[in-house]
C-alpha cells in the first residue's frame, strides 16, 4: 500500500487548521537537531514495535529528512491508518525549501549516523595515509573499520555508534 504525497504548504495549512498532525519518523537524535515545530517525534524503530499513535481524528502526515525513509517504509506506516494519511513531499528538506519554519538546536550533537560516517571515514583515510607514509601494516586499520561496518550492517549492532554515544559531546548538560 502506498500513501499519497502532500505538498509542504498544504501540510502546513492543514496543521494550522488543526485537522492534521505531522509525525516525524526519524530517530530522536535527528529530531532533536532539526524538526518541524508542530511535529510529533515517533521514531520508526519504536513505532515498528508500538505502532504509530495518532488516533484523534486528525490526518497523519509522515515525514523524515528527505522523504526517502517514509517512502521506503510506506507499507508499514500505512498499516492501521485511516485513508487520510500522507507523506510530506520532500520531507523536512522540502519543508525548508518551501520557506516554512523549522525548530533547530545547533547545540544538539550531530546525528549518530553522521558521527559514525565521519569517524569511520576518518579512520579509513588515516589507515591508508599511515600505510603509504609509514608501513603497509596500517592497512589493517582500514580493514578493521570495513569489517566493523559490515558486521554492523548484518547484525544491526554498531560498536562505533555505542562508543560515540558515550563521548562527552553527546551528553546533554543537566538543565
Amino acid at each position: 500500500m502506498t500513501l499519497p504525497l502532500i505538498a509542504p504548504r498544504d501540510a502546513a495549512a492543514r496543521v494550522a487548521a488543526g485537522d492534521a498532525v505531522i509525525v516525524d519518523i526519524r530517530e530522536a537524535d535527528e529530531y532533536a537537531r532539526t524538526h518541524i515545530a508542530a511535529s510529533q517525534s515517533q521514531p520508526l524503530s519504536i513505532a515498528e514495535k508500538a505502532g504509530i499513535a495518532a488516533d484523534d481524528g486528525r490526518a497523519i502526515i509522515f515525514t523524515c529528512r528527505s522523504g526517502g525513509r517514509t517512502a521506503a517504509h510506506c507499507g508499514r506506516l500505512a498499516e492501521n491508518q485511516r485513508p487520510d494519511a500522507f507523506i510530506l513531499d520532500g520531507g523536512i528538506d522540502g519543508w525548508r525549501k518551501a520557506g516554512l519554519p523549522l525548530e533547530q538546536d545547533r547545540g544538539a550533537p550531530l546525528e549518530m549516523m553522521r558521527q559514525v560516517q565521519i569517524a569511520a571515514g576518518s579512520l579509513v583515510l588515516l589507515g591508508l595515509l599511515l600505510a603509504w607514509l609509514i608501513h603497509p601494516a596500517f592497512l589493517g586499520l582500514s580493514a578493521l573499520v570495513g569489517a566493523g561496518l559490515t558486521f554492523a550492517g548484518i547484525s544491526g549492532f554498531c560498536g562505533m555508534a555505542n562508543l560515540l554515544a558515550r563521548m562527552p559531546w553527546n551528553r546533554r548538560a543537566a538543565a
